[in-house]
């Protein structure tokens, strides 16, 4: 596509035609039926001429761009008849792209990626994106002389020194200051992760102490951003006594830990652990994504030594069954499984390496493009505006990295193979593994909008694991959903006592409950969590005694 001055592409009609008829060409290469092919051109040209006599004629006639799009809402783009006809021109280009993805024939998979690239080419390819076609970047810079493009290299200057786009305003926040601020101590490390243990905030707890797993993709502070939403404040106000796990952010002096090793050194050292501080044989256990399937796999190799240390099991928004795993699918085959494993694994030829939680970061933000990407470019290099503070945000761009060999063996044998769920089919820790062996009840949690776990994916772990099971679908995404405190009186979840095999089953006789889901996991919850006792005077016990307040100095550790 040529270009104006490097930047500004051409987006007159006889080059948008031009470059329509060029990608539905290539298109065809990915076999396109010939009918449908004919009618998507057919439609384009008449509805790209209708646009170019409407603007020709002088518009809508009341000034207003029919768009339904908020990428071009604001004022500037309806005053403009040029930005105006670009906007609308650009959206009938996408609309055809996008009846040319879906119409290409070819195994689910094969449709699926043409469908995510052709997006990904598409929110690029905004006008929106480009100083000179964005009618809103322009006009602020002649309403501030210039100084908004000068903010606007600033910004972009120190993010290049970042390495990342700033989606938030980073110093203003600060891990234990004004993030992860419930009180509590570490109690135990190794070299894998720290165990907080929380101060109590009811004079008496349930004996069964409480232990929450958080993915290792992750800092765990999302489930303590704010007082107000926090998911651990929210447990220990319901008198249980909570530890949590903070993997530690790795280095390059911990490349070569495997997948055995955050089972056996990480999970399992965990439970054991708090079993030892609180003298009890039994606990509970919630398991957070990532954290989940680490969790389960953990139990599961307890089960094959004959332990049954879990009274019960909360799995959030976790996979055990990889079947389907949505949009993530489309970055797993064997070719790019054995480029990881001969670049980072344990065969690597320099040597096991990282897998940098920048590049994670920047995977997961191209999901969801125009709200994490693009979004912030034009704000932040456009307009010139400083992103506002926002706990979350911060939290997303906090990045942690992962030991190669252990990331290496999560992709093959889980997204690639899908062999976790095939009872002795994986030898995790010297262990047959069968998380059908393990008899804990388990609380399933998935969110209806979650593009990382598809909801429907995690309802596969009510026909994997064996005890008693209650499944409960919120709503919303991957974190607002699972994030959601009753105080805030937010959303709804669906609840149904009946597990049929098919999910559209259950969610077609479940019944939506507003409000948060919490508040049902903590009635579920109370029954296997023991007698009240009093709650303990200090941290930890049994020899593990406090080394620093919570939240640690792993938590801490930049990518």
């Amino acid at each position: 596509m040529r270009e104006r001055n490097g930047l500004l592409p051409d987006l007159s009609p006889e080059r948008a035609t031009a470059v329509m008829d060029d990608a539905m060409k290539r298109l065809a290469g990915l076999n396109l039926p010939a009918d449908k092919l004919l009618q998507i051109q057919q439609d384009y040209l008449r509805e790209a001429a209708a646009l170019w006599n409407t603007s020709l004629a002088g518009g809508n006639g009341d000034g207003q761009p029919a768009i339904g799009d908020r990428r071009f809402a604001a004022k500037d783009w309806a005053a403009n008849p040029g930005a105006s006809f670009n906007a609308k021109l650009y959206l009938l280009n996408a609309q055809t792209m996008t009846r040319l993805a879906e119409a290409v024939e070819g195994d689910r998979k094969t449709k699926a990626r043409v469908r995510f690239g052709v997006q990904q080419w598409l929110d690029a390819m905004s006008p929106s994106n480009f100083l000179p076609l964005n009618p809103e970047a322009i006009a602020k810079a002649l309403q501030t002389q210039g100084q908004s493009l000068i903010a606007g290299v600033q910004h972009l200057l120190a993010d290049a020194g970042k390495g990342h786009l700033s989606q938030t305003d980073e110093a203003a926040f600060e891990v234990g200051k004004n993030v992860a601020v419930t009180e509590g101590a570490v109690v135990f490390e190794n070299e894998l992760f720290q165990l907080i243990e929380y101060k109590p905030l009811t004079p008496k707890v349930h004996a069964l102490p409480m232990l929450f797993v958080p993915p290792c993709i992750n800092k765990f502070y999302i489930m303590d951003l704010q007082p107000s939403n926090s998911l651990i404040r929210f447990t220990v106000a319901q008198g249980h006594r909570l530890f949590v796990v903070s993997w530690r952010n790795p280095d390059e002096s911990l490349a070569d830990r495997s997948w055995d090793d955050y089972i056996e050194d990480g999970a399992i050292c965990a439970l054991e652990t708090v079993l030892r501080i609180a003298g009890t044989k039994s606990l509970n256990v919630l398991g957070f994504c990532v954290g989940g399937t680490i969790v389960a796999t953990a139990l599961g190799v307890l089960a094959a030594r004959g332990r049954q240390p879990a009274a019960s099991l909360t799995l959030l928004t976790t996979l055990l069954d990889f079947a389907d795993t949505g949009i993530l699918d489309l970055f797993v085959d064997e070719a790019s499984v054995q480029l990881r494993e001969m670049t980072i694994g344990e065969k690597a030829p320099g040597g096991p390496g990282m897998l940098k939680g920048q590049e994670l970061a920047t995977t997961f933000s191209f999901l969801r493009p125009n709200d994490l990407v693009w979004n912030y470019v034009v704000g932040n290099y456009l307009k010139g505006e400083s992103p506002p503070a926002f706990d979350l945000l911060y939290w997303n761009g906090d990045a942690t990295n992962l030991p190669g060999p252990m990331y290496c063996w999560y992709l093959r044998h889980t997204y690639l193979q899908d062999e976790l769920k095939v009872p002795g089919k994986l030898t995790v820790c010297g262990e047959k593994l069968d998380l059908g062996a393990i008899e804990a009840p388990v609380f399933v949690y998935a969110s209806r909008e979650d593009h990382i776990v598809p909801w429907k994916s995690a309802y596969g772990s009510t026909r994997i694991m064996k005890g008693p099971k209650r499944f409960v679908l919120g709503a919303s995404g991957h974190i607002a959903g699972v994030i959601n405190p009753p105080a805030a009186n937010k959303r709804n979840y669906w609840q149904s006592d009946k597990l049929p095999a098919d999910a559209d089953a259950w969610f077609d006789g479940a019944t939506a409950v507003p409000g948060s889901w919490w508040t049902n996991w903590a009635e579920w919850l109370a029954p296997f969590s023991g007698a009240m006792v009093a709650a303990p005077k200090g941290y930890g016990g049994h020899g593990h005694k406090p080394i620093e307040a919570a939240p640690g100095r792993y938590v801490k550790q930049k990518a």
